[in-house]
């Protein structure tokens, strides 16, 4: 075997570096993806946010800006320094594409297109009213922002530079809408994963974060879901978790392969996986209502199951113990080793947004625009406060640096305007 020079060894680095993305670094003012830094809707660091706003026109109260979008979206911003990122669909442009805001002032920084053309092809099928054409999340390694979006009867994951430049795109699969597609894309090492469930017979990818190349695919059964894969530390490592399609099916990040697979959920789920560090939680409404603790070392066992339906918006666990927002206007806590309800209480409307954890608070908005905001006691329900702004919200609040960042729908003259709001003191 040749030695290499040192020239050569440098030279190797060098070109490993160029296709090899370092895991990402990220300080607390960030929410770079789904969830939240930790992927499970806890906001981090040391943060105040408010627990009252309006933007009535006689009280106006801790609006720091708002800025129209076009038509209509139900995915999250992320945050990445002085910058906040949004998927956007506009059907009057034929154009799905990411904007770019000043985190200040909300003013257009720019606005990248992804797609260009009718986003249904010759399907012409629309999705669920709970649903969108930009229902996705994106992700970000720090270096390009990463997005998934439904297009001519496919899924594709494109990426994007910070500068607004269209780097790549992967097509993940053929796609047949039966309910609409919103699972987003998660990043891990130098890899961004995403997966499309659908009817046609679905895959989750593993692509390289700066060429794009497949690394991995894992066929998926051919049955409709929502969920996004999510990597959590649980049972001593790192495992890439998806449930839905009748299955809990834990797979391996870097590679793709299966670690253990289970059936211990219903067929569409679209809620995001939380742990406890010993369970994974999985959740679903259709065709049966579920929650169900899975141990997950690869033993098989749910530890416990409930037919609690908490369909849509994703759970929360804190100190071992789980709290929700059930689809129909309930907030719940449950212990996370027995199952075993602490308490309940009635909020109102329906919610489709996941609730969010800030410190000991939970920030959750109702498909009204109603924000209750409780605390994460699982001794007693506490109400903090309430809030209305707007008419419509099917968006998750990002919550970071003590201000609030939420998509919300206002009827305006007879038509419905979207508008992403900064809340802050």
């Amino acid at each position: 075997m040749k030695k290499l020079s040192l020239a050569g060894i440098a030279f190797f680095l060098l070109a490993c570096s160029n296709t090899w993305a370092q895991t990402p670094t990220f300080s607390d003012a960030d929410w770079p993806w789904w969830r939240g830094p930790g992927r499970q809707g806890h906001a981090v660091g040391e943060q105040d946010p408010p627990t009252q706003w309006s933007d009535s026109a006689d009280a106006k109260q801790n609006i720091v800006w708002k800025v129209p979008l076009a038509d209509r979206g139900h995915g999250s911003p992320i945050l990445l320094g002085d910058r906040v990122y949004l998927q956007v669909a506009d059907k009057a442009r034929d154009s799905q594409f990411l904007v770019c805001l000043n985190r200040d002032n909300g003013e257009l920084v720019w606005e990248a297109v992804v797609h260009q053309g009718e986003f249904d092809g010759i399907d012409k099928r629309e999705p669920n009213t709970k649903a969108s054409w930009a229902s996705c999340t994106p992700a970000t390694d720090g270096e390009r922002v990463f997005v998934n979006f439904y297009f001519d009867r496919a899924v594709y994951t494109s990426a994007v530079s910070l500068e607004g430049e269209l780097l790549w795109q992967q097509k993940l699969c053929r796609y047949q809408i039966h309910q609409g597609y919103g699972s987003s894309p998660t990043i891990y090492e130098n890899l961004v994963i995403a997966s499309a469930d659908n009817k046609a017979g679905g895959q989750v990818v593993g692509m390289d974060q700066v060429t794009g190349e497949v690394v991995w695919r894992h066929q998926r059964p051919k049955e409709p879901n929502y969920a996004s894969p999510v990597v959590l530390s649980v049972a001593g490592k790192d495992q890439l978790i998806l449930t839905g399609c009748d299955l809990v099916t834990s797979l391996d990040p870097m590679t793709g392969k299966v670690n253990w697979e289970i059936e211990g959920a219903t067929t569409e789920c679209v809620t995001t996986t939380v742990t406890d560090g010993q369970h994974v939680f999985s959740s679903g409404g259709y065709p049966d209502n579920h929650i169900s603790a899975v141990v997950a070392d690869g033993s098989g066992e749910v530890a416990w199951e409930v037919g609690t339906r908490v369909y849509v918006p994703s759970m929360l666990e804190k100190d071992g113990h789980l709290f929700m927002t059930l689809d129909a206007g309930v907030a719940m806590c449950v212990d996370c080793q027995t199952g075993e309800t602490k308490w309940k209480a009635r909020l109102g409307g329906d919610f489709t947004s996941s609730p969010v954890l800030v410190n000991d608070r939970i920030y959750a908005v109702n498909e009204e625009g109603k924000c209750y905001i409780f605390r994460a006691d699982p001794e007693r329900f506490e109400s903090i406060g309430e809030n209305q702004l707007g008419d419509s919200v099917m968006s998750t609040p990002t919550i970071s640096g003590g201000r609030i960042y939420l998509r919300v729908g206002v009827q305006e003259g007879g038509k419905r305007q979207e508008y992403l709001y900064c809340i802050g003191e």
